[in-house]
């Protein structure tokens, strides 16, 4: 008499699971990926007017990045309640972010030198057009040393909230959060208006989420009517070997990294799915920073070690954007018939490990750190750059991907080595696939201590 009954909960489940796909936002990220190149491909005079619909989503971001990444790094400052921790976690964390760097760096030195994606191609240098690439070589400051050390201290406070400048946030919010730590209980009434404040813009953060299939359909759907994916064959030896490497420093390098740290890459990449695929979508790294930050709290990371890897991450730790450059570069050079020696690829490679801290976490700005590198270099024709401008939008998801990838690994690795990671609840939420709600992503209570569980009220208590 009960079968009806049953056969009804059992023919509910399928669809209760179909709707939870369906409501889930990196599916539907991922139908809006694959929607705007359709459209893009098919239709591009209605693909070109869909630019403002990524760029409106990045912007909303934007607006948000600063003020949670400063609520962030004060708070996790003031949690270590330990200012020899905070120097020592970065320290630790600039000194992985060089390691990463110069292999990546490294590896696509190899690979350019090992495929020759240029070789063939005789590009005469006086020939390419040179206007086109006028405009990245006139920021002069922009890639070198002087510049960047330079740009690191904001003009005002002010200023760099109103500009977006991540690092000199960072740079600003740990002076802040070490003036707090220094005065001690009399400004815990400014950590309880701080934790607030941050609940109210990670509340503004999953209203702004609700968009991103947006933002990915339109981004992508302008990407394909502008450039179309005949641009992509015409250098698909290049764009290749730039996606196989990334492939290769992420499985190889950082899977490597990982799996010494007790974790799996694989789990990894699977839990913070959302964030790539709205990286891919947007082509911007920048717009999955909060989002990436508390996932790893509820990882089991501290709050402090988070709040200090992951948004200088995105300044020093641009893993995809150094394979880039050493593959960009040496496709020029190949390209344009330029030869190298050794001892000029050498110096190259010692000039980018510098240079490459310049690039930023939205498309487009890596072109500026290049031809800064090249013009300092003073033996690759900045020319070249030419070549490869139409594709480096395709190239771009690339970077961001490996470099999402990169920073999650980083706060992992440096965690782990300050023993300020709770392994065992890292690999019960992986094995699990246990990801925050939206709901959850917003609460910024006290975060998980090292080696311990997250205590209650914290963003790891509240799942789904």
């Amino acid at each position: 008499m009960h079968a009806p009954a049953q056969e009804d909960a059992t023919s509910r489940r399928p669809r209760g699971r179909v709707r939870a796909l369906f409501s889930a936002i990196y599916f539907q990220v991922l139908l809006a990926i694959i929607a705007g190149i359709v459209l893009g491909h098919f239709a591009p005079e209605v693909g070109t007017v869909l630019k403002p619909l990524g760029e409106i989503f990045i912007s909303m971001i934007k607006m948000l990045v600063a003020p949670i990444v400063f609520i962030t790094v004060v708070l996790g400052i003031c949690s270590a309640n330990n200012l020899r921790k905070v120097g020592r976690v970065g320290l630790k964390a600039i000194l992985w972010f060089q390691c990463a760097t110069g292999i990546a760096l490294t590896l696509g030195l190899v690979i350019a030198n090992v495929v020759k994606p240029g070789q063939g191609i005789n590009a005469d240098p006086a020939s390419l057009n040179g206007d086109s690439v006028a405009k990245y070589s006139a920021k002069e400051d922009i890639g070198t040393v002087s510049g960047f050390i330079s740009h690191v201290v904001p003009d005002s406070a002010v200023g760099a909230f109103a500009d977006g400048e991540i690092l000199q946030v960072l740079f600003f919010a740990i002076l802040f959060g070490i003036g707090m730590t220094l005065l001690g209980e009399k400004v815990e009434p400014v950590k309880a208006l701080f934790d607030k404040i941050g609940q109210v813009f990670f509340r503004m953060l999953n209203i702004v989420m609700r968009f991103a299939p947006v933002g990915a359909f339109g981004a992508m759907a302008f990407t394909i009517a502008t450039y179309g994916i005949g641009s992509v064959a015409q250098l698909g030896v290049l764009i290749a070997c730039m996606y196989v490497t990334a492939l290769v420093f992420v499985f190889v390098v950082l899977g490597g990294v990982t799996r010494i740290s007790g974790l799996s890459i694989f789990k990894l990449i699977r839990y913070i799915r959302q964030e790539l695929l709205i990286g891919f979508g947007t082509a911007s790294s920048e717009s999955v920073l909060p989002q990436l930050m508390r996932k790893l709290e509820h990882l089991g990371v501290s709050r402090s070690t988070v709040g200090l890897t992951v948004p200088a991450g995105y300044s020093f730790n641009l893993d995809g954007t150094a394979i880039y450059l050493t593959l960009a570069s040496l496709f020029i050079a190949q390209a344009t018939n330029t030869d190298l020696t050794v001892a000029s690829q050498l110096g190259l490679l010692l000039l980018l490990v510098l240079t490459s801290k310049g690039g930023a976490g939205v498309a487009g700005a890596v072109l500026f750190t290049l031809a800064a590198t090249l013009e300092a270099h003073a033996v690759i024709p900045v020319a070249g750059l030419a070549l490869i401008l139409g594709i480096d939008r395709f190239m771009n998801e690339a970077r961001t991907l490996t470099n999402i990838v990169g920073n999650t690994v980083a706060s992992i690795v440096v965690a782990r080595w300050d023993k300020d990671l709770d392994l065992d609840r890292a690999r019960r939420v992986l094995r699990d696939d246990d990801q925050p709600s939206m709901e959850a992503l917003d609460l910024v209570g006290d975060s998980p201590t090292a080696g311990g569980a997250p205590t209650a009220g914290t963003v790891a208590t509240t799942t789904s």
